[in-house]
């Protein structure tokens, strides 16, 4: 029963929710104690409304869940947490998250009540239609990364929240090409958003915002006004790392034909996980070690 309740809250996808950091880590401030507790403070609860809306998502997609040739053994849809534990596990979850973003400030409230908003129509009404499901879908990752300055005080500049909206939308049409090979297999509708894609047009989107991604970044590295902030003119060698990373999802999801979901694809594949780790030191020493 453990396992199945601690898999009915998806800790696993409390790895988005990193996001929150990275306006700290920008700001030239990850190392100042009393910021970074404020952004691990707004970590916290954010995984407790993300989890909030999963076990929400699964009531909502109880019976879609069933039909769907993975999604059905999920806990709820298998029913082996019963749908007064998930409700009892909802409540709880929305009034720890919106407690904790009520003590940290009107906006930190805000903002979490706007996430939640953007969950319910993406769960309600979205998702149904093509296109537009993945877009509120990065405008999740974007609300994280006004979270993370909302909750610090730092300055959130536009370019951060385009680069994320960017990078957001590829890893969701890598999500979307799963969801359509699935439903080609099984013969099973198992999103009706799915009518909107097919394998040409997805392909085509990925690998277009791969390459805006790109060239995003370059212009952002060899921004004078980057520069300048930064006191480094190197910044630009950390592309070889943004380029690695974003051609090793394309070859997982378009060769391999293995992203069940992004967030999983991260935890397990050891090339991407060496190539995020290889930009986050990259680009740290850069900025920190001037």
């Amino acid at each position: 029963m453990g396992r199945d309740f601690l898999a009915l809250l998806r800790p696993w996808q409390w790895t988005k929710n990193l996001f929150i950091f990275l306006p700290l880590f920008f700001a030239l401030k990850i190392f100042e104690l009393d910021l970074l507790i404020r952004a691990c403070e707004a970590f916290v609860f954010f995984c407790l409304l993300s989890s909030a809306v999963y076990v929400g998502n699964d009531f909502f997609d109880l019976a879609e869940d069933r039909r769907h040739p993975a999604k059905r053994n999920r806990p709820l849809a298998a029913g082996r947490v019963s749908v007064k534990q998930a409700s009892t596990a909802l409540v709880t979850l929305l009034f720890l998250g919106l407690t904790g973003s009520w003590l940290m400030g009107p906006l930190m409230l805000a903002l979490s009540i706007l996430y939640l908003l953007i969950n319910v129509l993406y769960t309600l009404k979205v998702k149904h239609h093509a296109i537009i499901d993945i877009m509120f879908i990065a405008t999740g990752f974007v609300i994280r990364i006004f979270v993370g300055g909302v909750a610090t005080g730092v300055t959130i500049y536009p370019w951060i929240v385009v680069m994320t909206f960017l990078l957001a939308l590829f890893l969701a049409l890598g999500k979307r090409r799963e969801d359509l090979i699935i439903s080609t297999m099984s013969g099973e509708k198992t999103r009706k958003s799915i009518e909107g894609y097919n394998l040409p047009f997805i392909d085509a989107a990925m690998i277009v915002m791969a390459a805006v991604t790109i060239v995003a970044y370059v212009m952002y590295t060899l921004s004078s006004e980057v520069m300048a902030k930064f006191h480094t003119h190197q910044l630009y060698l950390t592309t070889f790392f943004v380029i690695l990373g974003l051609l090793r999802y394309l070859q997982i999801a378009m060769v391999d034909q293995k992203i069940s979901d992004p967030t999983e694809v991260i935890l397990r594949d050891r090339f991407l996980q060496m190539a995020i780790v290889g930009w986050i030191i990259s680009f740290g020493l850069l900025i920190y070690l001037r």
